[in-house]
């Protein structure tokens, strides 16, 4: 597979300048003497759409011809990426098509509707948004860009790990949350370029654990019947992203709910600011294994920031 080059990284970069924060870098001396590691946060959640995914449906935006342009883009999804693709081309001035699971939250329907996206609902389940997605893009002709599983979605997930890396070079281990991977794959990516040294470590649900237990195996072992208070990891990985995972991912660890509500809880109490759950598992999953972090220079990517307020765990 032709993955992206480190140039390519670079140039979606530049692309997507003006669709992106570039997310400042945070430190918590009270975090660092709990896990007994230094840690640099990489504030994600304070990105466009509150989530890394502005990056990945920006740049896969921006590589469209002016022709497929027109057309529009289109998505199935329930989350971030839905909020991403719908911003991405309403800056770049193109109609979106976002097909939603009726039960989707109505914060990320309000969402998608604020960056003018048009939502077509469908049944909450992959089959009837597969099917309604094929006859969006039969009746417009716009182009499907997948969430997760896709080069041009990689390519600019992969400028994360890039900000990180200029930003704090120093680190022995960067880790990132793993769901569908594109996250994942392109953190692993950039930082196999830059700096093969580094360790790359990914934090997962012990209750959506399909990575974990594909990474395991060598093959891919599809999702089934997950359950996590993490709702942004509940997907199955991508190919693309396992190919990158197996290739310069170093370990995925697991982190149980209960971990999971207790890492989010102390970045809200020490560091002040707002994450998702799903955020919160790459530092639960190193709380959990603090050995294996000790003394280390640890890059976190805190991945996004959309949850329901009314919902907190705490």
């Amino acid at each position: 597979m032709n993955f992206p080059s480190l140039s390519d990284i670079r140039a979606a970069h530049a692309r997507i300048q003006s669709f992106i924060h570039r997310t400042p870098i945070m430190t918590s001396t009270a975090i660092n003497e709990i896990a007994g590691c230094e840690i640099y946060f990489k504030c994600e959640n304070f990105q466009k759409v509150g989530a890394f995914k502005a990056r990945g449906a920006a740049n896969a935006v921006m590589k469209m011809s002016p022709e497929e342009r027109a057309k529009g883009v289109a998505t199935h999804s329930s989350g971030n990426h839905a909020a991403a693709l719908a911003r991405a081309a309403s800056v770049a001035g193109i109609p979106s098509y976002i097909v939603m699971p009726s039960n989707a939250p109505e914060i990320k329907k309000k969402a998608v509707k604020g960056y003018g996206g048009e939502i077509i609902e469908c049944e909450p389940n992959l089959k009837a948004r597969e099917t309604t997605l094929e006859a969006v893009v039969a009746r417009t002709g716009a182009t499907f860009i997948p969430p997760y599983d896709y080069m041009d979605v990689i390519e600019g997930q992969a400028t994360c790990a890039l900000e990180l890396l200029e930003d704090q070079p120093d680190l022995d281990i960067v880790m990132a949350p793993v769901g569908g991977g594109g996250l994942l794959g392109g953190t692993a990516l950039t930082t196999h370029y830059i700096n093969p040294e580094i360790e790359v470590i990914a934090g997962e649900p012990a209750g959506a654990d399909d990575a974990f237990r594909s990474f395991h195996a060598g093959h891919i072992i599809p999702q089934t019947g997950p359950n996590t208070i993490a709702d942004g990891l509940l997907t199955s990985l991508g190919n693309l992203n396992f190919e990158l995972i197996q290739a310069y991912v170093d370990d995925i660890l697991l982190a149980t709910d209960p971990q999971i509500i207790e890492a989010m809880r102390l970045i809200y109490e020490r560091m002040k600011i707002v994450i998702e759950p799903s955020c919160a598992v790459p530092l639960a999953a190193l709380l959990a294994n603090k050995e294996r972090f000790a003394g280390k220079k640890v890059g976190i990517i805190l991945s996004g920031g959309n949850v329901d307020l009314g919902k907190l765990p705490f």
